[in-house]
């Protein structure tokens, strides 16, 4: 069946001069964006979260298939449940599992198994990736393109938040799958990320390091 076509009404066209002031003032909001280990407690207003995850579900995906959820955790004991649970996983990784040179990577940044982020921060949105879809009579909708897609909905979602005022962390302790049963997730659904989300903490650091120059990472033909 064709799909149904409607007006693209909601295009909006801008100037040179306005496009390139937009594209600067985006391009220099998102460069103050930083990754934050050091949280406050202080609650995040509602509505706040709702809004940026409606950001996030603008993301095209393969075949429209939407293939994301999105659960927001404010609850201190199942916060406190899913920080056992990445803590352990954790330590297997730093252990056992990290290669020398991965854990060369990783020093200048200061981190270690201690994940104390996950119980101070107000709220962590765990973001799973749906192998497949169901229909209301249980038929399975195969999804296309699952991870390309949310890891758009991510990037969204991570630029919406800071566009808030707020900051986050991307969490992937690996294997992922205790947030299946902690969150009550159906096995269909794919752990993809954990992202802790809040203000940060008034002693809040960050470690000293740059980003690429934008020779380094673009090229013309």
């Amino acid at each position: 069946m064709p799909a149904r076509l409607v007006p693209l009404s909601a295009y909006r066209e801008y100037s040179p001069d306005d496009m390139q002031t937009r594209a600067r003032a985006f391009a220099a909001d998102l460069h103050r964006r930083r990754t934050v280990r050091d949280f406050s407690s202080r609650a995040i207003p509602e509505g706040v979260l709702d809004d940026c995850i409606r950001a996030a579900g603008t993301a095209p995906s393969g075949a429209n298939l939407q293939p994301w959820h999105f659960v927001v955790i404010t609850d201190p004991a199942t916060k406190s449940r899913i920080r056992t649970a990445a803590e352990a996983e954790e330590r297997e990784f730093y252990e056992t599992r990290a290669t020398p040179e991965w854990l060369a990577a990783l020093e200048p940044l200061g981190t270690d198994a201690n994940k104390p982020f996950l119980e101070t921060a107000p709220a962590l949105i765990a973001i799973f990736a749906e192998a497949y879809g169901e229909r209301a009579d249980g038929a399975r909708v195969k999804h296309y393109y699952t991870t390309e897609s949310v890891g758009i909905a991510t990037g969204l979602l991570i630029a919406a938040i800071h566009h808030a005022g707020l900051v986050s962390l991307t969490h992937t302790p690996s294997p992922m799958g205790f947030l299946n049963e902690i969150l009550e997730r159906p096995a269909r659904e794919r752990p993809f990320l954990l992202l802790v989300v809040g203000y940060p903490a008034d002693e809040a650091t960050v470690p000293d390091i740059a980003r690429k120059p934008l020779d380094a990472i673009r090229s013309t033909r």
